[in-house]
């Protein structure tokens, strides 16, 4: 399938006019914006500093969380993922290393009010956050309601300040045009990223979802896959399909081309 086909790039137009007729401004966040080229992965190693060390069960505990972050510092992987519980935990293991602690907000339904994605943003930036996941308002999505979506998520960034936003758009749920249209938003409201799913949903990462999030962002945004990936060879799909960085519970198991 050509995803950049000239049927496809009509409808990105389209949306991209619809949502320039509700004028909202674009923003740029007081961060420096530095995009995350598509890395050429030959071995399974070479993914690991691309992935995000991922536990987000709500049955973690403090020693898994120690365990999650004696991995990534083993393995050299690009940060670990955790719930806002464990943010403190995580960036005291993580101290004196290149690991960043990232952690997720509106997680995993998205449908907190904005005013509660705002300060739990906040919070976990004060509690040493260096990234953060935002999970979409998915109803004012599906509503059409773009103005709610996009005020939201600059919000979020705003509140974010020098920390990277990444926007989960939970593509699972959503049709084609709810995809485009969440991956055009999240760049007007000042995101960094995109990101595929929460991994509590319906399905986690396609190589079509990102092929597609891959047209619509081209090289302006980051992609991040997550949810579903278990071996090396998926892993490598997605980064070949344009991920630019993997949400990963079973990176030892990618890394090392070994059955999870």
């Amino acid at each position: 399938m050509n995803f950049a086909n000239e049927d496809r790039l009509l409808l990105i137009q389209k949306i991209t006019d619809e949502i320039d007729a509700l004028w909202l401004e674009s923003f740029m966040p007081s961060m420096q914006r530095h995009v995350e080229k598509t890395k050429t992965i030959q071995k399974p190693l070479d993914l690991a500093t691309l992935i995000e060390h991922t536990l987000l069960k709500p049955e973690a505990t403090r020693r898994d969380i120690i365990r999650l972050c004696e991995e990534a510092k083993r393995f050299h992987f690009r940060g670990v993922c955790v719930n806002p519980v464990f943010v403190k935990e995580a960036q005291k293991q993580l101290a004196v290393t290149d690991c960043s602690v990232i952690t997720v907000v509106g997680f995993p339904l998205g449908a907190n009010v904005t005013a509660t994605k705002v300060e739990e943003t906040k919070l976990v930036i004060e509690l040493g956050a260096n990234e953060v996941d935002m999970v979409i308002s998915l109803g004012a999505l599906k509503d059409g309601d773009y103005k709610t979506v996009c005020e939201e998520i600059r919000a979020v960034v705003e509140a974010a300040g020098q920390v990277p936003v990444k926007v989960i758009i939970e593509a699972g749920l959503l049709e084609e045009k709810e995809k485009i249209a969440a991956c055009l938003l999240a760049e007007r409201a000042g995101a960094v990223f995109v990101k595929t799913s929460t991994g509590f949903n319906v399905r986690g990462a396609t190589v079509e979802d990102v092929k597609l999030m891959k047209v619509v962002v081209g090289d302006r945004l980051g992609i991040k896959a997550a949810g579903g990936i278990r071996d090396f060879q998926n892993a490598h799909d997605l980064v070949e399909a344009g991920a630019t960085r993997l949400g990963c519970s079973a990176s030892i198991a990618i890394v090392t081309n070994l059955v999870a």
